[in-house]
């Protein structure tokens, strides 16, 4: 996507951080962007600033654990602006730090809703339309650096959600055609409503970290990464898995014999 000047871009969870970041940065390069979020006084709020920024911006009350409002704000981008280039599946919420044993079900369960069904919803919904648009296009939904280290300790039902995120993203990247770019925005530590807390204020300002992904959005990169120390922790949890396939499964000649994904491409190639 070489610009986004008169795109249409549809942001969840973009009142406040970082989706509201990332409609500020893509307002500021013309594109007209809808957000959608549970709140009505969020929602003005954002679109009033947004307004005075001299971005054309529109809201949508938008539930993303409902599939049925995840449509409505799809009738809406489109009815009122005719296309949709660019979706972020962007809202999440948190649980704070609590050990799996003594979380509670209600709440794993509605952090998985909006985590994982939110993005799913999306990707489904804005998934077809696109298809049937047929234009180029792009979906990005935000994981987490805790899609691929644990980040935080003791928070297992936001790590499992945004490992999920990700190989929810990766699947769809293979199954969409060609025409329409499929992403993950991976954050670091950013500052929202979600890092409110004693090591809130050391955290990446939401503005900043948008500017740096929007690089990556314009360039249809596939994982929009932000903080660098990350590949850190990411070498921290590979080396280990790297060691055990070394010593208990090590390469041999022919070894791709059980591979399913090996399997699965000769017998599709035996079928054409």
């Amino acid at each position: 996507m070489e610009d986004f000047k008169d795109k249409v871009a549809v942001i969840t969870g973009g009142a406040t951080g970082i989706g509201f970041a990332l409609a500020k940065g893509l307002g500021a390069e013309g594109a007209k962007v809808v957000i959608g979020e549970p709140r009505q006084d969020r929602l003005d709020e954002a679109v009033a600033a947004l307004t005075a920024e001299g971005i054309e911006a529109r809201a949508v009350v938008c539930d993303v654990r409902d599939l049925a409002s995840v449509e409505a704000l799809a009738d809406f981008a489109w009815s009122a602006l005719g296309q949709v280039d660019l979706v972020f599946n962007n809202a999440g919420v948190g649980l704070g730090q609590k050990r799996l044993v003594n979380s509670e079900m209600d709440d794993v369960r509605n952090l998985f809703d909006v985590n994982f069904w939110g993005v799913w919803h999306g990707c489904k919904v804005f998934g077809e339309r696109m298809i049937k648009q047929g234009t180029p296009a792009a979906i990005y939904n935000t994981g987490s650096e805790n899609s691929l280290f644990i980040a935080v300790p003791a928070n297992a039902a936001y790590v499992a959600s945004k490992h999920a995120v990700l190989g929810l993203t990766d699947s769809l990247d293979e199954e969409m055609p060609d025409f329409i770019r499929v992403g993950v925005i991976i954050p670091g530590f950013v500052h929202s409503e979600m890092t409110r807390g004693p090591f809130g204020e050391l955290a990446m300002k939401a503005d900043d970290f948008a500017a740096i992904i929007l690089r990556q959005v314009k360039a249809g990169e596939r994982y929009c990464v932000s903080h660098p120390y990350n590949i850190e922790r990411v070498e921290e949890r590979m080396a280990p898995i790297r060691k055990a396939y070394e010593t208990y499964a090590p390469r041999y000649e022919g070894d791709e014999e059980h591979d399913v994904r090996t399997l699965i491409e000769k017998v599709r190639g035996k079928s054409v």
